[in-house]
């Protein structure tokens, strides 16, 4: 929950430092998110230790801007990572550039049993998020 209101906060911010205004009755902008194409985890992990998580995003478009990972527990040991990003309506010209980008994020290990990382990577054909896992055992 933390991490989306630091999200918003910072797409608030992004938006304002750019000039675009937000005294319209419509925003003009709306999150989206990021297919993940590939992540870097270790082989195992180390109780108590931290790890940097390093991810490879796509950005679609150039009105879509990067904000930052949400990472949220789904149970113990189960994690869901999406990038998530910022679309801007107000551009008529958003030209298709569908660049990879990376980003990454500190974890630490706090049980002793394997995570499971599941990633985004798109919507499937009946408009359902889909994922792929990694999962890393705890030494």
């Amino acid at each position: 929950m933390m991490m989306r209101k630091f999200v918003f906060a910072t797409a608030l911010i992004s938006v304002l430092l750019s000039g675009c205004s937000l005294d319209d009755d419509d925003p003009n902008f709306y999150f989206t998110s990021l297919t993940i194409n590939s992540a870097e985890l270790p082989e195992s992990f180390k109780l108590n230790e931290t790890y940097k998580i390093n991810v490879t995003y796509t950005i679609p478009d150039e009105c879509t801007h990067y904000e930052g990972l949400d990472v949220t527990k789904e149970d113990t040991t189960v994690r869901n990572v999406v990038a998530i990003g910022v679309s801007m309506t107000d551009d008529e010209a958003c030209t298709e550039v569908n660049e990879e980008e990376e980003a990454s994020f500190d974890f630490i290990v706090k049980y002793d049993q394997p995570y499971t990382f599941r990633f985004y990577k798109g919507d499937n054909s009946e408009g359902e998020p889909e994922f792929f896992e990694v999962v890393v055992p705890v030494e």
